[in-house]
């Protein structure tokens, strides 16, 4: 999967407008492009703007920061240098692509939840292919995800000189939802996971061997540059359109680490008058606040880094004071389909 040579490239693709071919799945209500290539006035939807000068509190970054609503953590140092200058160079295209991508990404962000990952790979699209469909990279990878023709067919697609599922959508991101699910399993670490579906898998298990470390900070020179180069574009679109890091963009032990500062200790009398109940399942934090009748603040106390962790694993052990679990156990049907029903439509319209 490797990225176009000229880091320039993603400027200019992301600046693009092309029609998606989706297969299986209706494209109504994706916008398209007008008779210049950007899409109609009509068509672009409302977001929030990013600031104007996406670096202003830049130093930020080294303090903590919120992530899912929670304490998170700061950006490693190792990548401030890059993530800075990526951003003054691509943030406006990048900004402009969060004017009219909002149909592409609630279609990746559908799938990716479907396969239980994290929404924010979707970010790996933007950096493969600037989310054109028909994208060809140097080395011959297509699509919006960049396959080759035989990772393609290794992930379910057919790949002919008459027909070529590449360039299909809806197929293409559900391939590379497998693929990324396949090589997560492997390195359980999302950053050695974006760097192998650039390098492929070999190249980066070489590097994990001559460096004697599975940490991507101290075994990224022995990847391919513009592998190495990938990953930190990564981490750098993510903070352009969230503004912040998070599960996707840590290492695993920084991950852990993540997840165990982000509690706040309960003191004695709060533990002693709340219960624990393992949860398998998307629930989503927002449907159970509603459902128990609980602050954020207060949900986030007792339990932290909830929505990365569920999202990340797919278990919690959930801790309520006694009245809210006896609420929650109560619903916890209604509470698991209405969180799976928002994250398959984060816009409400189910």
């Amino acid at each position: 999967m490797h990225l176009f040579r000229n880091i320039s490239t993603l400027c200019a693709i992301a600046l693009l407008w092309a029609p998606v071919i989706v297969r299986g799945q209706s494209s109504a209500g994706i916008p398209r492009p007008s008779a210049t290539g950007a899409p109609r006035q009509q068509d672009t939807l409302s977001l929030p703007a990013i600031p104007k000068d996406e670096l202003k509190g830049f130093k930020n970054l080294f303090e903590t920061s919120t992530v899912g609503g929670v304490t998170g953590t700061r950006l490693n140092p190792m990548a401030i240098s890059f993530v800075e200058s990526y951003m003054r160079k691509y943030g406006k295209g990048l900004r402009d692509m969060k004017k009219w991508a909002t149909p592409y990404f609630t279609l990746i962000d559908n799938i990716l939840t479907q396969h239980g990952l994290p929404r924010e790979l979707k970010y790996l699209a933007v950096i493969e292919s600037g989310l054109r469909y028909n994208a060809i990279s140097w080395t011959g990878a297509v699509g919006p995800w960049a396959f080759m023709p035989a990772a393609g067919r290794q992930y379910g697609l057919t790949v002919t000189n008459g027909y070529d599922e590449r360039l299909d959508y809806y197929k293409s991101t559900h391939a590379a939802a497998r693929m990324l699910t396949d090589l997560y399993s492997k390195y359980q670490d999302w950053l050695l996971v974006i760097a192998a579906y650039n390098c492929g898998a070999g190249n980066v298990d070489k590097a994990i061997k001559r460096s004697s470390s599975r940490d991507f900070w101290k075994l990224q020179y022995y990847l391919p540059t513009e592998s190495m180069n990938h990953v930190k574009k990564f981490i750098s679109t993510h903070y352009v359109f969230e503004g912040e890091g998070g599960i996707t963009t840590v290492t695993k032990e920084e991950t852990k680490e993540l997840l165990l500062n982000k509690a706040t200790a309960l003191n004695e009398e709060e533990l002693k008058n709340s219960t624990t109940h393992k949860i398998t399942g998307r629930f989503h934090s927002a449907v159970i606040l509603k459902y128990i009748e609980m602050e954020p603040a207060s949900f986030n106390k007792y339990n932290p880094g909830f929505d990365d962790s569920i999202s990340l694993n797919g278990t919690y052990e959930l801790r309520l004071p006694v009245a809210q679990m006896n609420r929650f156990i109560a619903k916890r049907y209604e509470i698991l389909d209405e969180s799976i029903q928002r994250i398959l439509d984060p816009s409400g319209r189910h």
